[in-house]
């Protein structure tokens, strides 16, 4: 049996899933062969995941999204790779209770924390993005690395998206000379470009804090953020604020793409690839999945879709398990999984549920193995 599921968000981490899930078939099946891949797309939880996986856990001190110092953490990998999660420096999870700053908050930290991974020894990074407080671009992000953005009168801009409009100049000749010889993947379950009706702002600014105005303000100063860099770099910065993943993470996936010359791929098939994925599966016969909410958006490169898709094309079976299911019988058969064990079939009250979660999944377990393996 292969587990390889993603954090039930706001309960359970991955790995913890995976302990849970494993006392629970081990209660139906005493001495069962289990083993365990906990997973991630990109979003929170990826460098867990890594960790889980054998990674080293590294740590640095950087600038939170407000500009409050914070801990973040990367993993390094003894051949180079390290996985760096953005939202470790500049996620939602480091704004002060209640408080949103949609036009203020900034990705400086998350080109600190790069920093940090090239400082260690890094030459490739996997760039996990997702669950971000910011929507400037990424430009915080290429200014910690060596980039330079100038109103006019000469001076820096401020932080976050909102100051953008005020963007006259940009220069990325001072970046940092070790991304020319680090190989950088953008690992990212969003394909939006940067701006307009899909764009970072409309999208997502909401869920940052940003009103009606804010998401005009935040587009607009992204408009302008590309027509600066497409001054300065060409066409091809024009280009990049059109391509998958620009607007992943309040267009960090941007300044990834056009500052350190990422290379964008769906974040679960990059980790599935990071985290020893396949040689786990060529040894299993049967595969269990799962995320905290099985929704349209699990259909939509989230973690349990990418290990449905694998597991499917070895010809194996696959189950999951999850906090909450939105999808029907034949969403679900689509999506290459046979059958899914919601933990609000056992406990219908959604705080019981969260707050029980982990003896609630081992009965789910346990009642998934007792259908499937008994």
């Amino acid at each position: 049996m292969l587990i390889a599921a993603d954090k039930f968000k706001g309960s359970l981490t991955a790995v913890e899933v995976a302990e849970h899930v494993t006392a629970g078939l081990r209660r139906a099946v005493p001495g069962l062969d289990v083993a365990a891949v906990p997973v991630a797309d990109g979003g929170d939880g990826t460098v867990a995941a890594a960790l889980a996986a054998g990674f080293a856990r590294r740590e640095a001190r950087v600038t939170g999204p407000t500009g409050e110092p914070v801990t973040a953490a990367f993993a390094l990998r003894g051949d180079g790779t390290a996985v760096v999660e953005m939202a470790e420096a500049s996620g939602l999870q480091h704004l002060p209770a209640g408080g949103f700053a949609p036009l203020t908050a900034t990705t400086y930290g998350t080109g600190e924390l790069l920093r940090a991974a090239l400082d260690a020894g890094a030459t490739s990074i996997v760039f996990g993005v997702g669950g971000s407080a910011t929507t400037d671009g990424g430009a915080g992000m290429l200014t910690a690395l060596g980039a330079r953005f100038l109103d006019a009168d000469g001076a820096p801009v401020g932080p976050g998206g909102g100051p953008l409009r005020d963007l006259v100049t940009a220069d990325l000749s001072g970046l940092d000379p070790r991304l020319a010889r680090t190989a950088v993947v953008l690992a990212s379950d969003v394909d939006n470009p940067l701006t307009g009706p899909k764009g970072a702002a409309a999208v997502y600014g909401p869920q940052k804090g940003a009103g009606p105005d804010d998401v005009a303000a935040l587009d607009a100063a992204l408009v302008r953020y590309t027509e600066v860099l497409e001054r300065a770099l060409g066409p091809r910065a024009a280009e990049y604020a059109l391509a998958p993943g620009a607007g992943a993470a309040g267009g960090i996936g941007y300044g990834a793409l056009v500052g350190l010359e990422a290379t964008f791929r769906p974040g679960i098939d990059v980790m599935l690839d990071v985290l020893g994925f396949g040689p786990a599966l060529a040894r299993a016969t049967f595969v269990i999945t799962g995320e905290g909410s099985l929704d349209e958006q699990t259909l939509h490169g989230k973690a349990p879709a990418g290990v449905a898709a694998a597991a499917r094309a070895a010809g194996l079976d696959v189950v999951a398990v999850c906090g909450r299911l939105r999808l029907s019988e034949e969403a679900l058969r689509r999506a290459g999984i046979r059958r899914a064990y919601a933990l609000t079939d056992l406990e219908p009250d959604p705080a019981r549920c969260i707050a029980g979660a982990g003896p609630l999944l081992e009965r789910a377990a346990e009642n998934l193995a007792r259908d499937f393996l008994v």
